[in-house]
């Protein structure tokens, strides 16, 4: 493990106090910061290594953070990510490495300084030693990053970024069953266990739906699947529901209902764009400058039933 911060400018022959080096291995190679932070378009943040007690509250938000030219990007939504900023999200902040520390001036959050730490030619730490909180990052170019797999990767946070979820299609296939009358849903950021079921009409206005039931919700890994979730929904009066859940894309998920043998699509209805950014507060969908922050998700497994 290597550090990029000068802890000891004596040891290091040769290099200004203005810069910041790294000893890779044991030859007489040397790395700027600045080097380090740039080899890569994408640092996607590993949010479940998180250690520490503190928070940064930028870095909680977003699902990858970029470095380019001074400034700083984030992709904090999910929905648009690998084409908002051209990839790189939206833009937070700036950045310095002169100092030989990380200092990040962020547009509504103020200062900040990380130590960085390179684990691996792809992986680094970075350590806010004032907030005792430390991030886990990996690089990625944009050409070679799984945007398909991010959702599945963080599938609670996906389904929350619309304000609800109406059925568009229900397939002819599968034996009728209570859910066929639940016309809406809703996964609010609040937390990762609450989702609201609406059987109003197909068509209503997400601003006049009126939520009938208020219920726990799960997601589970599947055994041998990278591309495909269990939800299970809790509805007190006729028990739990469960389903094959899978992304059709960044607006639209199908349910495959286990018990009945029925394909349901919901597409996404009100999108939430979640922003450390004042600037847009005209946007034409909610947007949210507080928003939700990751936490730390721990999936059980289910192994997939056999289909009817």
């Amino acid at each position: 493990m290597k550090t990029l911060k000068l802890l000891f400018a004596t040891l290091i022959l040769g290099v200004s106090f203005s810069s910041c080096s790294v000893i890779i291995d044991d030859d007489d190679y040397y790395e700027t910061l600045e080097g380090v932070i740039t080899n890569y378009d994408l640092w996607y943040i590993d949010y479940n290594k998180t250690t520490g007690t503190g928070d940064v509250a930028f870095l909680s938000k977003a699902f990858t953070i970029s470095f380019r030219n001074g400034r700083i990007f984030a992709n904090n939504n999910l929905v648009g990510i690998g084409t908002t900023g051209n990839g790189y999200g939206i833009q937070i902040g700036n950045y310095d490495t002169y100092n030989g520390f990380l200092e990040v001036d962020h547009q509504l959050d103020g200062y900040y300084d990380f130590d960085v730490i390179q684990i691996s030619s792809d992986r680094i730490k970075l350590k806010d030693n004032y907030n005792n909180v430390t991030y886990y990052l990996e690089g990625y170019q944009k050409d070679s990053f799984d945007y398909d797999q991010i959702f599945y990767d963080n599938i609670e946070y996906f389904l929350q970024e619309y304000n609800a979820w109406a059925k568009t299609y229900t397939s002819e296939s599968g034996a009728l069953n209570e859910f066929d009358y639940e016309n809406f849903l809703a996964f609010t950021p609040e937390n990762l266990t609450t989702f609201y079921s609406s059987q109003d009409e197909v068509g209503t206005n997400i601003a006049n739906i009126f939520w009938d039931y208020v219920g726990g919700y799960v997601v589970y890994d599947v055994q041998g699947y990278d591309n495909l979730k269990i939800l299970t929904l809790n509805y007190d009066s006729y028990g739990t529901e469960e389903f094959e859940l899978s992304v059709i894309n960044d607006g639209k998920i199908s349910l495959y209902h286990i018990d009945s043998g029925t394909t349901y699509e919901f597409n996404g209805r009100g999108y939430i764009q979640y922003l450390k950014n004042s600037s847009a507060k005209n946007t034409k969908e909610s947007v949210s400058n507080d928003g939700r922050k990751r936490t730390k998700i721990q999936r059980e497994t289910k192994i997939r039933r056999n289909l009817k």
